[in-house]
């Protein structure tokens, strides 16, 4: 039984976006430089998105989960966890340990990856517009779990070898989960999440395997 409803959810979104306005803007911002870094490919530029992403991901998890999606929904906390988890992944993989290089090189994964990028930053916030989610409704990406976790598909996709796999668990547990929820909250925006989720992530393990 989910503990809210659809007017619900997006009151809460639109409380959200005013208290962090222009974050919003920042975050666009820097999704789009994320996307001409991609075509940089050097190791300072790989830091970058990484450092980008995990920036994200603990800022979604500490203060979209846990000081505002918290109020209307008591399973916010284990969702903020596992976004700060995921961030400090980012952080361990791409800063620390420097295991994953971020590149776009053509091919079935690569074009893949630069056109769910697209979509996260531009096409998911005007599909949301049109579905009658204006501002401040409007989920925004870089802040808002769902674009954001399908950047981090894109940028999965993109990278200079192998993906590292572990990074992509939690963006597609969380596409499940989003993706039920959407269903029972008749949000079809947002029901597509699995789709994406399993097919990219097998398009993840197709090209690790393709590489090994």
């Amino acid at each position: 039984m989910i503990p809210f409803d659809s007017v619900a959810f997006f009151a809460n979104v639109a409380q959200y976006n005013e208290a962090i306005w222009p974050a919003q803007v920042v975050a666009f911002a820097l999704g789009l430089v994320a996307m001409v870094l991609l075509f940089a490919r050097t190791t300072w530029s790989s830091m970058l998105i990484a450092a980008l992403l995990a920036a994200s991901w603990i800022w979604m998890g500490g203060v979209y989960h846990l000081q505002h999606f918290a109020t209307i929904n008591f399973l916010a906390p284990v969702f903020g966890i596992a976004f700060i988890l995921q961030g400090l992944l980012f952080v361990w993989t791409g800063l620390v340990t420097r295991r994953v290089a971020f590149g776009f090189q053509p091919g079935v994964a690569g074009w893949t990856g630069l056109a769910l990028a697209v979509f996260a930053i531009a096409g998911y916030p005007a599909l949301a517009w049109g579905l009658g989610h204006a501002w401040p409704e409007l989920p925004a990406f870089g802040v808002a779990p769902c674009p954001t976790g399908i950047f981090t598909f894109a940028m999965l996709l993109t990278t200079l070898g192998r993906s590292p796999v572990h990074l992509a668990i939690i963006p597609l547990l969380w596409a499940l989960v989003s993706g039920t929820a959407a269903y029972f909250l008749d949000m079809p925006l947002d029901i597509v999440m699995p789709v994406i989720g399993l097919s990219t992530f097998a398009l993840i393990v197709w090209k690790n395997r393709a590489l090994s």
